[in-house]
């Protein structure tokens, strides 16, 4: 059985907020369904568990899930909401005695050993440039747009017939950029807010309003909306289409 399980499903702050008393934060802190660690996804597969990202909610992610290890990460981009769980990786690589496999591009790799130069003590840093296999899925990277961000990397997984997407963090692509998102079983795309109303040059992820224009061009057979801020309150119905829905932390779907 192949699935997919939400480990984190917030921004780069997460939810609740420290310093907020909104609605949505609130609501976190009492009841909690809007309780949202860093974005990060597990990959459950009769062969072998890996993740996508290693924010710095990786050691609360692992111990929800009952984990002690985790061998394989493949990384999106470099930003600390992505990367900034990888020295407790590497220290639990240590203290195990297993080396890691850490899979990104190779500029990807290269920024991160610039933060953690040390980590290729106890980490393998696998480059994906021309693609990877894991577990059996067929992965594909490309670069896309991150807006005032820069770039990160979205990532296309293909298995006995299911093709599936992960691209966390981007706005505003571009056809080429587009391009592998077509044909999709299922497309976990990042949208922080509903209606983002800052003005668009100092934006990094599509809101909810234009990722549902997003899914109507490109029509995967189910979406699922992440990387969420304390804008979206996963207790309202917001009218989605149908084939889209709202990430949950513990959340999971077959990939089959």
């Amino acid at each position: 059985m192949n699935r997919l399980i939400f480990l984190g499903t917030g921004d780069a702050m997460g939810v609740p907020r420290v310093y907020c008393d909104c609605p949505v934060c609130t609501e976190a802190r009492s009841t909690g369904a809007n309780v949202r660690l860093r974005s990060s996804v597990l990959i459950e597969s009769d062969t072998e568990d890996f993740m996508i990202d290693c924010g710095p909610d990786w050691r609360r992610q692992l111990e929800l899930r009952g984990l002690r290890f985790i061998r394989t990460i493949l990384v999106t981009h470099a930003h600390f909401d992505h990367i900034g769980g990888l020295p407790e990786w590497a220290d639990a690589c240590r203290w195990t005695g297993n080396r890691g496999r850490l899979y990104a591009p190779q500029e990807v790799i290269d920024t991160i050993l610039r933060q953690f130069s040390w980590l290729s003590g106890h980490l393998d840093l696998i480059p994906v440039d021309q693609g990877a296999q894991l577990a059996g899925w067929n992965i594909r990277g490309w670069r896309v747009n991150h807006g005032k961000n820069g770039y990160a990397y979205a990532y296309r997984l293909e298995k006995d017939g299911f093709s599936w997407a992960y691209c966390s963090d981007s706005i505003g692509l571009n056809e080429a950029e587009i391009l592998p998102l077509h044909n999709l079983n299922l497309l976990v795309l990042g949208t922080s807010f509903y209606h983002e109303e800052a003005e668009y040059s100092t934006r990094s992820v599509y809101d909810m309003l234009e990722a549902q224009e997003l899914v109507g061009r490109l029509e995967p057979d189910r979406t699922v909306f992440t990387h969420m801020s304390h804008d979206v309150d996963v207790t309202r119905n917001y009218g989605l289409p149908e084939g889209i829905r709202l990430a949950q932390t513990g959340m999971s779907l077959p990939l089959e």
